[in-house]
């Protein structure tokens, strides 16, 4: 079967009609290309066709894009010579929309051609806005749901088939670069105010006005076509030009440091692109598309932050059990993390029982939804029809009886195991054992807080990230005796409010704060080594992390982390490995600098909490070395600290799927989203170089950077991560 089908009215107008065979949203493969090109020159070849209408199948939407899964393979599809071949196929697309484009137009006088306009049901994404680009009037349906726009920047790569070039000799570099740079995407209305689209109109009429259109007779002729033609905003070496391109090249270096390979290949694109004629514009989009393409990068971010985090999201590891959506929660707690789970439960249409010891607190947790919304009025993104409804969902109320009825238990108290086992009997006692309790905690041992219960199997961790409502990632922890029909409900409730779940087996710290406080922790040592704290969170920055470990510590607050780390000194005894961190934390709390809550830590603050600079007082106790160690060696430390842990986690069986592993370093703490988390960037640099920086590491800075064992095997069989957990990760 195709998926593109061609019907010719008795008007002249051909209508075709993209219907992705058993997906619920077009995407593009290499045979819809073909397809799509056999109809087109169809079209084109026939004298009783006026012109041709581009459309969707797809109800409220006209495609997603490409398969993903296909863009994360095209390396090792291209043969021998994997670089000649991606960019050959990549110029057979370019020639495809290119003749398209010219609609059989004659090459020297722009006379005739038949106009080919494209209609827009709703949703136009990747080269679901790459081929209507190409076509010579886009109509769009007034959908306010519909999202418009160029996403690939956000998966690690940008628009390859024309789209790149098409946009900014469209609207010019400036007005392009959100959609470009930024991934952004608009809803119909603001695609047409942006000049992404041409035409916005009733839903109903949407084939209609498009007809009218093709049968008017119009200019087909596109703007960078005419003779004269100006790059709105200016080219390069234009006077007004130079200026955007110069600020554009500060804006991407200093927002992605670098770090990022298709951020600048893409601004290459741009600016090369800008100073040649169109179809030698083409070629070079295309060449730079190849170079990210070639880059692991570009399938490892792809892998991680669609392909694999699709499947988590879809349940690729929940038991085969029976549906366990949730319809009434109960949250125990009503400070700001009990509080962010009831505004996302009341979100996603659950009914929500906010509970805490005081009526006055329990208030104050409900107001935090109340906030939330009107700042969501503010911003048009909510009514107050709605904020009343989501309120409505909420009862704040000290009373544990209101909790029959409900699904799930969750308790956000305060990080004390007497506390914690002291609410968990008391709503045990209201509601019973058979209901499934979850216990919200970031380091506290799950199987020791289940022995409050008296059905240990019902008892599960589930670690939010904070604040709530913002992050993306959900760390569900099983204890000893969880059962599978609680790991099923923590895990469709967590589709129901939409985030990312991993499930990982109990440990201290779980899994991302196992890798999280190393990655700290190697930060302060630097420190008290005398390594520049620039050079340290500037060394992260250029890794790709948002903020590096020293301005970690300071959001996190520095008390938290002594608090921490008596807590594991006391569970390890004479194995505990960080004194060294320990005489810096434990001395900067004895100065009262907690961080930015008290606007003194490692950083500076003013009166509005704004960074100044790094303390002085830090040099005075831990003198600047007078010789630092290069860029690498501080990067080296930084991240083997983090994906040892991973690995670590891996061999102890705390990680059972390497995908969970890498989708949660990215969501949960931002680990370099470029190389597609640990496992991806040990395969992207190897196991056997891993293994010998491993070595060197040890040797120069300690124990903690011992080759684990696995990664020795695997060095020695010459293995990646991906081929010999490749039953873990088929999907990807």
């Amino acid at each position: 079967m195709t998926d593109f089908t061609m019907e010719k009215g008795a008007d002249g107008v051909a209508i075709i009609t993209w219907d992705t065979v058993g997906k619920s949203m077009n995407v593009m493969n290499q045979q819809g290309f073909d397809d799509l090109e056999a109809l087109i020159d169809d079209a084109l070849a026939d004298d009783a066709v006026k012109g041709v209408i581009l459309t969707s199948g797809k109800e409220g939407s006209f495609a997603g894009g490409m398969d993903l899964n296909i863009i994360s393979k095209m390396k090792e599809m291209a043969g021998d010579n994997p670089a000649k071949g991606l960019f050959e196929g990549l110029m057979k697309t370019h020639t495809f929309l290119r003749k398209m484009e010219r609609a059989g137009m004659d090459p020297k006088t722009n006379k005739g051609g038949k106009p080919i306009a494209c209609c827009l049901p709703g949703t136009a994404l990747g080269i679901g806005l790459e081929i209507p680009l190409a076509c010579h009037r886009i109509f769009a349906a007034d959908n306010p749901k519909a999202k418009i726009g160029l996403p690939e920047i956000m998966v690690g790569i940008f628009p390859g088939m024309g789209g790149t070039t098409r946009l900014v000799r469209k609207m010019g570099a400036i007005a392009a670069a959100p959609l470009l740079l930024e991934g952004k995407l608009n809803n119909p209305q603001k695609a047409k105010s942006a000049g992404v689209v041409d035409e916005v109109v009733p839903a109903d009429e949407l084939i209609e006005k498009a007809r009218e259109w093709v049968l008017s007779e119009p200019s087909i002729v596109k703007p960078w076509d005419e003779k004269g033609y100006k790059m709105p905003g200016g080219a390069p070496y234009h006077p007004a030009g130079f200026m955007n391109f110069v600020g554009a090249s500060a804006m991407v270096n200093g927002k992605t440091q670098g770090a990022f390979p298709a951020a600048k290949a893409l601004l290459s694109a741009v600016y090369e692109g800008a100073l040649v004629p169109f179809d030698t514009a083409l070629k070079i989009e295309a060449r730079w598309f190849t170079n990210v393409l070639m880059n692991p990068s570009s399938s490892a971010m792809i892998r991680s932050l669609f392909i694999n985090k699709e499947a988590l999201e879809k349940g690729a590891n929940r038991p085969d059990v029976a549906d366990q959506t949730v319809k009434k929660v109960g949250v125990m707690g009503a400070g700001m993390m009990g509080a962010g789970i009831a505004l996302v439960s009341a979100q996603a249409g659950m009914e929500v029982v906010l509970i805490d010891q005081k009526q006055e607190a329990a208030d104050k947790g409900k107001a935090y939804s109340e906030a939330y919304m009107d700042k969501g009025i503010k911003r048009g993104k909510a009514t107050e029809e709605k904020k009343a409804a989501l309120l409505d969902r909420i009862t704040a109320t000290t009373d544990c009886s209101a909790l029959k009825g409900a699904d799930l238990i969750i308790e956000a108290v305060f990080e004390d195991p007497g506390v914690k086992a002291e609410v968990t009997k008391n709503v045990l006692e209201a509601v019973g054992d058979d209901v499934i309790f979850a216990t919200n905690t970031s380091t506290l041992p799950i199987t020791e807080l289940a022995k409050a219960s008296n059905n240990p199997e019902n008892f599960i961790g589930i670690h939010f990230f904070s604040p709530v409502e913002k992050m993306f990632l959900v760390e569900i922890i099983k204890g000893q005796k969880t059962g599978e029909r609680a790991v099923a409900k923590a895990l469709d409730y967590v589709r129901q409010i939409k985030k990312t779940p991993i499930v990982v087996n109990d440990a201290r710290f779980f899994y991302c704060n196992r890798c999280i406080i190393p990655y700290i922790n190697e930060g302060i040592r630097m420190v008290a080594e005398g390594v520049a704290p620039a050079l340290i969170d500037n060394a992260a920055r250029q890794l790709g992390f948002p903020v590096g470990p020293l301005q970690l510590v300071d959001e996190t607050s520095i008390d938290l982390g002594a608090k921490i780390a008596r807590a594991t000194k006391a569970a390890m005894g004479d194995d505990y490995p960080d004194g060294a961190v320990d005489d810096v934390i434990f001395w900067m709390e004895e100065q009262g600098r907690l961080g930015r809550k008290t606007s003194a830590g490692f950083f500076d603050y003013d009166e509005k909490g704004k960074r100044l600079g790094y303390w002085d007082g830090l040099e005075v106790q831990y003198p600047r070395a007078d010789e630092q160690p290069d860029l690498t060696e501080v990067q080296h430390r930084l991240m083997f600290a983090q994906v040892l842990e991973a690995v670590r986690a891996l061999e102890e069986g705390v990680l059972e799927d390497i995908r969970e592993g890498d989708v949660g370093a990215i969501l949960a703490w931002g680990f370099a989203p470029w190389s597609g988390g640990p496992f991806a960037w040990l395969d992207i640099i190897g196991a056997r170089y891993a293994a010998e920086r491993c070595d060197a590491l040890t040797k120069e800075h300690g124990a903690r950077f011992e080759t684990p064992a696995l990664l020795r095997e695997m060095a020695d069989k010459g293995q990646s991560f991906y081929e010999r957990f490749s039953t873990q990760a088929e999907a990807a």
